[in-house]
């Protein structure tokens, strides 16, 4: 494996995490409910159908989503036979995460853990997903070498982000339906949060593909057709920024 440098600038963001961690502990039960509303909507569907691009329904997979927030994809890949782990920075967000899988009847485990320090073993899991969480990252470098060491030889990375933070520039607030109940002083803090980030001034996921490929991962493929497909309608779940997808592989032995 191919030790990277880190991005620059990054030590200016020391104390990021802190920040992201009040900000998503505030944000936690009215983010939860979001995704109660999102799950049982057609979005289930849709994301199951998304996945079933990549993997099949039987497989028996080991599965690891970083950055879970409230068991989204938990309930999503509830109906597969997947030993499924999640883990979330934030404490609180595990905790509703939790109350919403039970409500749900997925046996999933959810964890409060750092995604870019993972507490797994080398080669744990056949999968690793991602939603919404790299641009977060203050080492994304990190992040995605931990993810690499976790999975499994011929395991598969998919990672579901977008430009969100280049994004608030673009276009009028009222078009993010998304965050239409977010109070403004919140979405304020997301976007101050969000700008100090190294990650953000990247062009993605041109960025992704050459970092994974430069860590070691193979096969790494980029997909800009992700968010018509999930979220082209413009409802309660619609962002303006095109989500996209990083779908990488690790090495067979």
């Amino acid at each position: 494996m191919t030790k990277l440098k880190q991005i620059p600038f990054e030590e200016e963001a020391a104390d990021i995490k802190d920040k992201v961690v009040t900000y998503w502990s505030k944000r936690a039960e009215s983010f939860t409910e979001h995704k109660r509303e999102e799950i049982h909507s057609i979005k289930k569907k849709l994301w199951q159908a998304e996945f079933l691009r990549h993997f099949s329904a039987n497989d028996k997979l080991s599965v690891l989503d970083v950055g879970c927030g409230a068991g989204f994809f938990e309930m999503v890949l509830s109906d597969f036979d997947f030993d499924v782990t999640g883990v979330d920075l934030t404490p609180e967000m595990i905790e509703k995460g939790n109350e919403l899988l039970l409500q749900n009847g997925s046996n999933a485990h959810l964890e409060v853990m750092d995604a870019e320090k993972l507490d797994f073993s080398d080669n744990s899991f056949d999968l690793v997903i991602s939603r919404n969480l790299v641009w977060t990252l203050p080492h994304p470098v990190e992040a995605y070498m931990e993810w690499h060491r976790v999975l499994k030889p011929g395991g598969m990375l998919l990672v579901y982000d977008a430009e969100y933070a280049k994004g608030f520039h673009h276009y009028d607030q009222m078009q993010n339906l998304a965050h239409k109940k977010v109070s403004d002083s919140m979405v304020k803090e997301c976007h101050d949060i969000y700008h100090m980030l190294t990650i953000s001034t990247l062009d993605r996921p041109e960025w992704d593909k050459a970092a994974l490929e430069k860590i070691g991962y193979e096969n790494v493929i980029t997909d800009l057709g992700v968010g018509d497909r999930l979220y082209k309608e413009k409802d309660q779940f619609y962002m303006p920024e095109r989500m996209f997808l990083v779908k990488a592989s690790k090495a067979e032995i």
